[in-house]
């Protein structure tokens, strides 16, 4: 409740619960401090801007204050898939042109936002980013609460990464509204050499599933843009033709929608499988 900034210290062991209602505007990284996280969503109109262990006190010290106002849209998107298949990589480098080789394995939440302009609007996009190993589905009710978009990521190199695919997009369609607008990413494309994913196969899984599909690599930047972008446009798109429409609750994605975002040689671009709308 404070509106002005604040360093505010907490014990290193301190739990964070139930920050609901809330709105987060840029990058916050949990592996830096000690904190067990039990729920988070955000924070409303304020940031957490650092999150640095101090030996000396043995605290945890978070910084917070207002960000700015300057979007139009504000859109939340999840990265879900294994551990280790590059949702960091893709997180930074879309959000600060950043790649890092020895990325840590992300422990807990982190989350970054970029703006985007669609149609003379600006998108601010939310991005979200979770661990994959088993031991934090705890989080994943607040993690998935509110998006509206998803980029499902598995590594070209790891086909059982691939494999796990299937049982990601059910945990996401459980926890979301059954319209979220989702890519399916095939991420390391750098890595022709090692394949063990086919194109086809990708593609071929992500049309039964009504999903948009990109091969990407975070390390050369390949498709990165694209695979975010699209994402974000299509949903606002969706949104304001619903919205003009007058067919109730924008912020809900149709059924039945066919999806058109260009260039198929880049993406693929699926029906969905409800009934057509009218």
């Amino acid at each position: 409740n404070n509106k002005t900034n604040k360093v505010s210290s907490l014990p290193t062991t301190f739990v964070l619960i139930s920050l609901q209602n809330t709105t987060t505007h840029h990058f916050i990284s949990y592996y830096h401090c000690n904190i067990s996280l039990d729920f988070i969503t955000s924070l409303e109109r304020f940031q957490l801007s650092s999150c640095v262990q101090d030996k000396k006190k043995n605290t945890s010290i978070m910084g917070a204050y207002r960000a700015d106002d300057d979007y139009d849209y504000l859109f939340k998107l999840v990265l879900i898939g294994d551990s280790g298949v590059g949702k960091s990589n893709l997180l930074s480098r879309f959000t600060r042109n950043e790649f890092s080789i020895e990325s840590k394995s992300t422990i807990g939440v982190e989350f970054a936002t970029r703006s985007v302009h669609v149609d003379e609007k600006v998108i601010k996009a939310q991005l979200w980013d979770t661990a994959g190993q088993e031991r934090y589905r705890a989080i994943t009710s607040a993690y998935y609460r509110g998006a509206v978009g998803a980029l499902l990521v598995y590594d070209i190199t790891r086909h059982v990464t691939f494999e796990n695919v299937e049982r990601w997009l059910k945990e996401l369609r459980d926890h979301t509204d059954a319209n979220v607008v989702i890519m399916l990413v095939g991420n390391k494309a750098d890595l022709r050499h090692l394949r063990a994913v086919p194109t086809e196969e990708a593609r071929s899984f992500s049309e039964r599933e009504n999903m948009f599909f990109m091969e990407t690599s975070a390390l050369d930047a390949t498709n990165v843009e694209q695979a975010f972008t699209h994402v974000l446009t299509q949903i606002y798109r969706v949104m304001s033709r619903k919205a003009l429409d007058g067919t109730g609750d924008p912020t809900s994605l149709p059924k039945g929608q066919t999806i058109d975002i260009g260039n198929k040689d880049d993406v693929t671009a699926v029906k969905s499988s409800g009934c057509c709308s009218g």
